[in-house]
C-alpha cells in the first residue's frame, strides 16, 4: 500500500515555529503577534529617545562645501606672498592714534587743568593761494579801426590765467557794434558808458577811466587795476606779473615816436624791485614828477575804496585830472596813489623787459561801415575775364 508524505509548503519553509507546531497554529500566530508588538515598541522608543533624524536634509552638502572653501580662502587672503619693508618702522600693532609729522604737540595748564593743544605748522602745508583778479580799464570810442583794436585787445586777454575783468567804457551812448564784439570774446567784462559831455578829445580818456574807477569804488572790486588803452599792444608776461603787485607796480613801456621814424623808451630805472629813477626821450615832459605812460603802471584796487588801510597822501576820491596839460595826467593820479618811489615797484625785478608797446596808427576821420557788416558790394575794379 502505497504512502503519501505532505510536504512542507515553500511558502512557509524559512519560517520557524516553537514546538514543531503548525503555520497556522494558535502557538505560532500569538509568536508572531508577540514579536511584531516588540519590534513596534523598540522602533517607538527609538524615535523618541533619538534628537537625530534618520535621514539627513540636502542642504547639509553644500552648507559643508561653502564653509569649507570659505575657510581656505580666508586662510589664504591671511597669508603674506610677499615681503612689506616698513619704512617708517611703526608698530602694526600698535593702535595708538599719533599726530601728523605737521602738528606740534604742546602741554598747556589753564586753572591747573592741563591738556595737550596741537598747533599746525603753516609751511608744511601746501596752500592754494587763489590768483589777484587783475581789472582791466579800455576806453574805447567809434572810429575806423576800433573793431580791429578791441579784437586785438580781446584775444590776448583770452589767453591771460582767470580772474580778469575787462571794463570797457565808451562815450555818450553803449554802440552796437562794441556790444558785439564783448559779447564774442569770453572774457568777463562790464560794457559802461561815460555821460559826461565831452567836448575836448583830450578830456575824452580821462572821464572815460574816472568812470571805471567809480564803478571799481562803487562795487568795492579787490584786484589789480590796470589801463589799457585798445590801441597797445601787450604781452601775456605782462598780465601775469601785475598779480605781483602789492600796492603799485610800473616797468618801461617803448612808443613809436609821434614822427613814426623811431622807437623811443619812457618808464623808471629800477635795482631789482627799487625805482631809482626814470628815463625819457621827450624834453617837453622832463617836467613832470613821474615819468611814466599810462599804460606803464598798475596798482591795487582797495586804495580807491579803503584808503585808511594805505594811508594815501589825499582824503579826495583818486581820479584823473582834465584841468592839466596834455601829458601830465599820468603824473598828477600817480602823485595821488603814492608818496614817492619808494612806495613803488618794479616789474619784473630790474625792470629789464618791455612788456607792452604804445604805437599811434589811428586813421583819423575815417568812417566805418556800420554794423561792420557791408550794405551794397564794393565796385569790381578789375573783372574776371
Amino acid at each position: 500500500m502505497a504512502s503519501i508524505r505532505r510536504t512542507l509548503s515553500p511558502l512557509y519553509h524559512d519560517r520557524p515555529f516553537d514546538n514543531g507546531g503548525a503555520p497556522f497554529s494558535p502557538s505560532s500566530i500569538s509568536s508572531r503577534t508577540s514579536k511584531h508588538n516588540s519590534s513596534q515598541f523598540l522602533s517607538f522608543l527609538t524615535a523618541t529617545t533619538d534628537p537625530k533624524p534618520s535621514r539627513r536634509g540636502p542642504w547639509r552638502r553644500p552648507f559643508y562645501q561653502f564653509l569649507a572653501f570659505f575657510l581656505i580662502g580666508f586662510l589664504l587672503g591671511m597669508t603674506p606672498f610677499g615681503q612689506i619693508d616698513d619704512v617708517n618702522g611703526t608698530d602694526r600693532s600698535n593702535f595708538e592714534i599719533k599726530p601728523p609729522n605737521n602738528v606740534k604737540r604742546e602741554e598747556v595748564g589753564i586753572d591747573g587743568v592741563s591738556f595737550v593743544a596741537e598747533e599746525k605748522k603753516k609751511e608744511d602745508f601746501d596752500l592754494v593761494v587763489p590768483r589777484k583778479l587783475v581789472i582791466v580799464v579800455t576806453p574805447t570810442y567809434n572810429r575806423a579801426m576800433q573793431g580791429y583794436y578791441l579784437n586785438r585787445v580781446a584775444q590776448t586777454l583770452r589767453l591771460v590765467e582767470p580772474p580778469v575783468l575787462w571794463i570797457v567804457v565808451e562815450g555818450n551812448a553803449a554802440s552796437f557794434e562794441t556790444s558785439e564784439i564783448l559779447r564774442k570774446t569770453g572774457v568777463m567784462y562790464r560794457h559802461l558808458v561815460c555821460k559826461r559831455n565831452m567836448t575836448s578829445i583830450k578830456d575824452r580818456g580821462v572821464h572815460q577811466r574816472n568812470t571805471a574807477l567809480e564803478h571799481i569804488e562803487l562795487h568795492k572790486l579787490d584786484g589789480i587795476v590796470y589801463f589799457a588803452d585798445d590801441d597797445n599792444v601787450y604781452s601775456l608776461e605782462l598780465f601775469e606779473s601785475l598779480r605781483e603787485i602789492r600796492r603799485f607796480g610800473t616797468w618801461p613801456v617803448a612808443m613809436l615816436a609821434p614822427s613814426k621814424n623811431k622807437a623811443i623808451l619812457e618808464g623808471p630805472v629800477c635795482n631789482g624791485s627799487q625805482v631809482i629813477g626814470w628815463h625819457t626821450n621827450e624834453k617837453s615832459k622832463r617836467l613832470r614828477r613821474f615819468h611814466v605812460d599810462m599804460s606803464g603802471f598798475a596798482f591795487n584796487s582797495t586804495i580807491l575804496w579803503d584808503p585808511k588801510r594805505w594811508k594815501r597822501p589825499f582824503p579826495h576820491p583818486t581820479r584823473q585830472l582834465d584841468t592839466v596839460k596834455e601829458g601830465f595826467q599820468e603824473t598828477t593820479f600817480i602823485e595821488q596813489v603814492v608818496a614817492d618811489e619808494s612806495d613803488m615797484e618794479g616789474v619784473p625785478p630790474a625792470c629789464s623787459r618791455i612788456l607792452n608797446w604804445h604805437l599811434h596808427l589811428d586813421a583819423l576821420d575815417v568812417p566805418y561801415p556800420q554794423g561792420w557788416v557791408m550794405q551794397k558790394n564794393l565796385e569790381a575794379v578789375i573783372t574776371v575775364r
